[in-house]
């Protein structure tokens, strides 16, 4: 088989293992430094241009999600209160993510000489963004709630450390679009879906280069932690704690929520879902799987037409319960790896962050790696660190959107068994 007829989550892989033997014979060879002149400015121009595609994908996302909307009314009964579950249903997700990454402590597997080489490699980040922590916990307690208001669009724009800002002026834009109405906002909405394809096709283009770019991180890596391989056990459990968290949305989370908050036995519901969720495993694509699943919650689970037409196309958009899990425990894994200790306040905004970027992730493949970016950079952890996580990506992503339809259906359920709509 040919390299170019691969699926791009193989080449991925395929450069990430590459990565790792050049690193290794680069240092059994005695050329180590030569990866640091040759190879990993590679990897810094992948990594620039996920930085740089991020914050236009986070603001044209965000927009067109809001403004997109039938009116302000739709915010209204049905849709605030489903807009209500599925931020609820995220930070639930997150937190559970949160948990099982700091019980099982993946990044930690590290041994302090490992972790050590790793750290060296980053180290005036890593003693820049501690000492950015140690100032953090000394300012006043409500100090990150005015920091989300900028003062200054173009300044809040030109750096992806203050991306929450960012969410906040797309909000706040989509929101003024309702209220201009839909006809006059329609040049600027039509401005918009412009402009969201071009970014969608940039994410492709970045994607396509994604497997050279691994090649050069995980190759500079290795050679920056002279190979050792207590990185393969780190990264074992890791991807286990994310199979755990997402297995325990999927067989408990959910089905609870259906128990206490529907009229629909869980049985029939664990039943109905298979064939939605095998479409959107082997897709990748909560988009994709859209209609399968409005048939199904529609036919199988007996949603009204009303609900299902406005919470599923919806949740498609904003309901990344999955990837926000995901997120966290990268974020906090990565952090682990590096040996930064999050605060409070940090871990606070992995929260906020991944809660309201979920708005804005793409349902298409490489959009969760761009607004991890942001996660990472919002709590001032080097981006560098998803070398560690990338070619892994991928595998769980198939995992990751069976977790957000399931939740886009249960939601739908609950809107259903609440809303006076039959």
């Amino acid at each position: 088989m040919k390299f170019n007829s691969l699926p791009l989550y193989a080449k991925i892989l395929a450069g990430m293992v590459l990565g790792i033997l050049l690193g290794a014979v680069a240092i059994r060879g005695g050329f180590a430094g030569g990866i640091d002149d040759w190879v990993k400015p590679f990897g810094e121009i992948f990594m620039r241009l996920l930085k740089f595609i991020a914050i236009p994908l986070v603001m044209i996302s965000l927009v067109k999600g809001v403004g997109n909307l039938s009116d302000v009314a739709s915010l209204s009964k049905i849709g605030v209160k489903t807009i209500g579950i599925y931020v609820c249903t995220t930070v639930l997700a997150i937190c559970v993510g949160l948990v099982l990454v700091e019980l099982i402590g993946p990044g930690k597997a590290v041994g302090p000489e490992s972790a050590a080489a790793i750290q060296a490699g980053y180290s005036n980040t890593v003693a820049e963004r501690n000492t950015q922590a140690a100032e953090m916990a000394q300012t006043p307690p409500l100090q990150f709630l005015v920091d989300l208001f900028p003062d200054n669009l173009v300044g809040a724009m030109s750096d992806n450390g203050g991306m929450l800002q960012v969410i906040v002026i797309a909000l706040l834009i989509g929101v003024a679009v309702l209220f201009a109405g839909k006809e006059k906002a329609a040049p600027f909405m039509r401005l918009i879906d412009s402009l969201d394809v071009i970014v969608l096709k940039l994410i492709d283009i970045i994607m396509q280069y994604s497997p050279i770019g691994v090649l050069a991180l995980m190759a500079g890596m290795v050679a920056d932690t002279a190979g050792n391989m207590e990185l393969v056990g780190a990264l074992g459990l890791y991807v286990l704690t994310v199979v755990l968290g997402l297995l325990l949305m999927i067989f408990l989370f959910y089905p609870l929520l259906i128990h206490f908050f529907t009229r629909i036995p869980v049985r029939k519901f664990l039943k109905a879902m298979p064939p939605v969720q095998l479409l959107a495993f082997t897709t990748s694509s909560s988009a994709a799987t859209l209609p399968l699943n409005m048939e199904t919650v529609a036919l199988k689970l007996g949603v009204s037409q009303r609900v299902t037409s406005f919470v599923l196309p919806m949740g498609m958009t904003i309901n990344m319960d999955g990837t926000s899990l995901y997120q966290a425990v990268a974020a906090v894994f990565i952090a682990q790896v590096l040996g930064v200790d999050l605060t409070w306040v940090q871990l606070l905004t992995i929260v906020l962050t991944t809660t309201l970027s979920s708005i804005g992730t793409p349902g298409i493949p490489g959009g969760a790696v761009v607004i991890l970016i942001m996660v990472l950079s919002s709590v001032g952890l080097p981006p560098e660190g998803l070398a560690l996580i990338l070619g892994l990506d991928r595998p769980l992503d198939m995992l990751r959107t069976v977790v957000n339809v399931t939740g886009d259906a249960a939601v739908a359920s609950i809107v259903d068994s609440n809303t006076q709509t039959k």
